[in-house]
């Protein structure tokens, strides 16, 4: 069975393209990106610009067309924190309903952490123990930690490396000052959450999901994206202290130079490593092993486990699986 997942997210809209059967391994078959930093395209109240939702609409009818002719038999399409928050979110919806054709679901942010702790799991297997998983999107940080295939605790934070780079990295190198109260506000914010994420259990295993993560990896030394997604990846707390000492005094422009770093999110890159650094000193973390599957892979195998026979409809906001025992969002 062919199917795409439309991923709206703060950054980037991505439609992936795979080949998925119950019981099976999800085989991408292509990979098309489009990067319109939706949670920039915000006025003063807090709304997606008529310009932000034009361009989002056109790529989502762009992209829902290249689905159908690659032969997808659905097309499951989502959004996460820059459409969750935006103050008109349910007429941009309904433009994009009503000129693309396409229903977008709108996850929660726990929604966000259990799925993608599902494709951890699966990836890493029963074996593993008990996972503890972080996440850094451009808009939210999700955390989550269990045994099972659905995490004890799930919690997602306005801490995203975009959200950072606007409300405290403004400079261009964003400055020894500006690093140090950043850095001193993320410690203090992750108490009481890494507190949460721990009463459920130590974990046996670390892992960092996102693209935030696997850069930050590779820029540590971890094998690049050529060597295949099976290679194993990890990143270092001391490893990420000396990177931040070393990236956060070049400009956006020279860190888009460095191999693993792409154009679109050299710009936040010192905030994301920021956050990466605080919640493993958080949760006294040592090293966090780069899992390839995250929210998109979590949302192929949950289909193919129910067929979202028992889910909402698209557009639907209410939580998908069985709640845990530990789920919050920070505001």
């Amino acid at each position: 069975m062919r199917l795409g997942v439309l991923d709206v997210g703060s950054n980037t809209v991505h439609l992936l393209v795979v080949d998925a059967h119950r019981g099976g391994h999800p085989m991408p078959m292509s990979s098309t990106k489009a990067t319109l930093r939706l949670s920039e395209n915000l006025d003063d109240a807090g709304c997606i610009t008529p310009e932000g939702a034009a361009k989002l609409t056109k790529t989502i009818t762009e992209f829902a067309s290249i689905a159908k002719t690659s032969g997808c038999v659905e097309l499951m399409p989502f959004a996460t924190s820059a459409l969750r928050e935006a103050a008109n979110s349910d007429d941009v919806l309904a433009q994009i309903r009503s000129r693309a054709g396409v229903d977008l679901r709108v996850l929660s942010g726990v929604d966000e952490a259990r799925l993608t702790f599902l494709a951890v799991r699966r990836w890493y297997g029963w074996s593993a123990g008990r996972i503890l998983n972080l996440d850094i999107g451009g808009g939210s940080l999700e955390m989550s930690n269990g045994c099972d295939e659905a995490p004890d605790a799930a919690l997602s934070l306005q801490l995203g490396a975009g959200r950072l780079t606007r409300d405290w990295l403004n400079g261009d190198p964003p400055g020894k000052r500006r690093v140090a109260v950043l850095r001193d506000w993320l410690d203090a914010e992750l108490v009481i959450p890494a507190k949460q994420l721990l009463a459920v259990g130590r974990p046996d295993l670390a892992v960092g999901t996102s693209k935030t993560f696997r850069s930050l990896a590779r820029l540590t030394g971890a094998a690049p994206s050529a060597a295949g997604p099976r290679v194993r990846r990890s990143l270092t707390s001391s490893g990420l202290r000396q990177l931040i000492a070393f990236i956060s005094r070049m400009t956006a422009a020279d860190r888009a130079e460095l191999e693993g770093v792409s154009s679109d999110r050299s710009q936040q890159l010192v905030a994301g490593a920021l956050v990466a650094e605080a919640s493993m000193r958080a949760l006294s973390l040592d090293t966090l092993e780069i899992c390839p599957w995250a929210l998109r892979e979590g949302l192929i195998l949950r289909k193919l486990d129910t067929d979202l026979g028992s889910d909402p409809g698209p557009g639907s906001t209410r939580p998908i699986g069985v709640p845990g025992p530990t789920e919050a969002v920070s505001g």
